[in-house]
């Protein structure tokens, strides 16, 4: 019985460290960081799409497809293949964008620091309904 109960309680500690993860950003941090995307990209009331598209409810939505943005025809097929911005996805792509989707038109070199890249995220999704 002891056994049965220390591995629950591992388990239960294991889960706990794995949604942390995608809890762990900080969105005031993630303002100051997302200092460095406002050049192309804009969020909250009044946005409108710059050289990148709004990135309000950018959470859950399929890549490509912000309406009135032109993008990339890599970024179209993305998006027509399946990609859709969750946590997942976009950590990847703001760790290195043209390595995550070769061609795309964004120059951003990406977030070296993970801690940076949970941020952003977590400032995103104060502007998505989608939270995954």
């Amino acid at each position: 019985m002891k056994t049965a109960l220390k591995l629950a309680m591992a388990a239960l500690a294991f889960a706990s460290f794995a949604t942390v993860a995608h809890a762990g950003g900080d969105a005031e941090k993630g303002k100051k960081v997302f200092k460095k995307c406002k050049a192309c990209h804009a969020v909250g009331e009044n946005a409108k799409n710059k050289v990148g598209p709004v990135l309000n409810d950018v959470m859950g939505r399929k890549a490509g497809t912000y309406d009135g943005f032109k993008y990339s025809k890599a970024m179209k097929e993305a998006g027509e293949k399946g990609l859709v911005w969750n946590h997942d996805t976009l950590a990847k792509y703001l760790e290195k964008p043209r390595k995550f989707l070769p061609k795309t038109k964004m120059a951003f070199a990406g977030l070296k620091k993970e801690k940076d890249r949970e941020n952003v995220i977590a400032y995103l999704e104060t502007f998505s309904k989608d939270k995954k």
